[in-house]
């Protein structure tokens, strides 16, 4: 059974940083492409981050370009999500998903998700 378990949200101050945990388990982490994406209240689910299964290749929205920093570490089966300099509009609930294909990773088609952690900025 395939897991995602994020953790690390919070309620942070404006110009503040938090960063997100995502374990997996029940999967070849190493074979999985991974993502992170979020949801605000009353808005679709959007994407923020990806990462290569091999290799680190990262891609961002243009919203957190530069304030954002996915990183992995497939021996412990995680991969993060780095957060500075963090605005009210980045105030959602933040999840991160696993996707086997290289296709379409800025998109919503993944194929496991997590249960998502909340991430509350003050302004």
């Amino acid at each position: 059974q395939v897991q995602l378990v994020e953790s690390g949200g919070g309620l942070v101050q404006a110009g503040g940083s938090l960063r997100l945990s995502c374990a997996a388990s029940g999967l070849t982490f190493s074979s999985y492409h991974m993502g992170w994406f979020r949801q605000a209240p009353g808005k679709e689910r959007e994407f923020v981050a990806m990462i290569t299964a091999i290799g680190g290749v990262t891609a961002y929205a243009d919203s957190v370009k530069g304030r954002f920093t996915i990183f992995r570490d497939n021996a412990k089966n995680t991969v993060y999500l780095q957060m500075n300099s963090l605005k009210s509009e980045d105030t959602a609930v933040y999840y991160c998903a696993a996707r086997r294909s290289i296709v379409g990773l800025t998109t919503t088609k993944y194929d496991y998700w997590g249960q998502g952690t909340q991430v509350t900025v003050s302004s």
